[in-house]
């Protein structure tokens, strides 16, 4: 299914040769995107918009100035600000919410000649391993409209899947653009922290969100890297190293020894397809001329723990400016004093999920509980980084399943917020570290459902990720 649908690489070659026109491209997206209108990944489509922007594109392909992203259609996660178009989170706090300023990657996209198409369905501001919390339903995944299409992001990998841009981006804080790509069949990079601005992206929890795209080729996701990633004095966090050529890395072979963890081909809380795909992946890497080295990694049971301690406290500060008064949705409740208001407007404008992890993070930084939980976890956070900087030592990556399942049916997990939190096991590690990670497709089970395995590479060597995974991927 997927070899068939657009890449912008590939297309650009069209673009130039006047094979068709980007006002074709965006058309026969927006045809699709209604077609497809069942799946619910896009909130809103910028119709109008998209087809004037690809005129200007085509004008550029004709007096031979296009930039590096001339033409390529792009779809923001509805986290994402963009000028003068809403952004929600997919939350009912900010129904109505229109931006007065763009994210950082957005600017960069539109100054390299990009087509913003839409916003993209989302779990309630990012919290979600499903998209089943989003205010706007569920998204479906068009490989098998039964079953979730991952998240949070998991608006932009349905669209994405389902042919409706050339890439897609979205944010990740615990697996968010891996996870979905895993069950969708994509390319999926979370970027190293700092790598990427987060400026105009609303915070989850600010030491674990990176931006990052949704491809169909590791081409794709080099030219969108060049663009967004580098030094913004918006964002403190935003490293400034240079940013480096991506897509001239996809040509060198700068990973020599990949890294694997042995006892995850038997450990049955992986479902056997996985657990199948990972030994081939390993052998494929050994007969393609890798050095295959066995790593030991202790500390799986606490990383979900630490994660979800540490992202919740992070949520419970970052999400307290939704009060109804500075931002958010407000009550329409009549005669309730000041701590009324507060508590009548957090309660309508936030879900469930929300609710319970603000909460939690509440809980955990509250008098008390705090050397318990949270500064107990910053401890654990340095320990599992150390321990994952020990295997980058001797390994240039570090090989390991995206999930322990494929896309699982709605409602599989909803009545259990621990299973549903084990969904990241695999992922949330690169995020407590800061580590760069990609998730790529390695086929289909028996059912037809899609398999991702990741690499975790060294802080910044986001090409050599990407290289690689263009090798190994099928």
């Amino acid at each position: 299914m997927h070899t068939t649908l657009p890449s912008y690489f590939s297309d650009r070659n069209a673009f130039l040769s006047g094979g068709f026109s980007c006002a074709d491209r965006v058309d026969g997206f927006l045809r699709r995107i209604e077609e497809t209108s069942h799946l619910n990944a896009f909130v809103e489509v910028f119709g109008d918009e998209a087809r004037q922007a690809a005129a200007e594109s085509d004008a550029r392909f004709a007096a031979g100035n296009p930039r590096k992203l001339e033409g390529m259609v792009i779809g923001l996660k509805d986290n994402i600000c963009y000028k003068d178009h809403a952004v929600t989170a997919s939350s009912h706090m900010l129904e109505g919410y229109v931006s007065v300023f763009s994210a950082t990657v957005t600017e960069r996209l539109l100054q390299e000649g990009a087509i913003i198409i839409g916003r993209l369905n989302c779990d309630e501001f990012a919290m979600g391993s499903s998209n089943e919390t989003s205010v706007y339903g569920k998204v479906l995944n068009p490989i098998d409209t039964t079953r979730v299409p991952g998240g949070s992001s998991g608006g932009s990998a349905a669209a994405l899947a389902a042919g409706l841009a050339h890439v897609t981006l979205g944010s990740d804080t615990g697996g968010s653009i891996r996870q979905p790509a895993a069950f969708c069949g994509l390319l999926g990079l979370k970027p190293t922290y700092g790598r990427v601005s987060r400026w105009g992206l609303l915070a989850y929890g600010s030491s674990f969100d990176q931006i990052g795209p949704f491809t169909h080729s590791v081409q794709d996701a080099a030219l969108v890297m060049e663009v967004i990633s580098g030094a913004d004095e918006k964002d403190a966090t935003a490293s400034h190293k240079p940013v480096p050529a991506y897509l001239d890395a996809l040509q060198q072979k700068d990973v020599k020894t990949i890294a694997y963890l042995p006892e995850l081909m038997e450990n049955e809380s992986i479902i056997p397809a996985i657990r199948e795909a990972y030994r081939n992946t390993v052998e494929q890497a050994r007969s393609n001329g890798y050095k295959l080295t066995e790593a030991r990694f202790d500390y799986f049971d606490y990383l979900v723990p630490t994660y979800y301690v540490l992202t919740t406290a992070e949520a419970s500060s970052n999400l307290s400016r939704y009060d109804g008064i500075r931002f958010g949705h407000r009550t329409a409740a009549e005669k309730v004093d000041l701590d009324g208001l507060y508590r009548k407007s957090r309660s309508e404008g936030f879900g469930w999920e929300v609710k319970r992890r603000i909460m939690l993070g509440t809980f955990v930084l509250s008098s008390g509980f705090y050397d318990a939980y949270y500064a107990k976890a910053q401890k654990v956070r340095r320990v599992v980084t150390e321990a994952t900087d020990r295997i980058l030592e001797g390994a240039d990556v570090l090989l390991l399943p995206t999930t322990p399942d494929t896309a699982f049916e709605f409602g599989a997990n909803s009545d259990d917020p621990i299973k549903m939190y084990l969904q990241d096991i695999f992922t949330v590690q690169a995020n407590v570290t800061g580590h760069p990670a990609i998730s790529f497709p390695r086929g289909n089970d028996e059912k037809g459902l899609p398999l991702g395995m990741q690499l975790i590479g060294r802080k910044f060597a986001e090409g050599s990720l990407l290289a690689l995974a263009g090798e190994l991927m099928n």
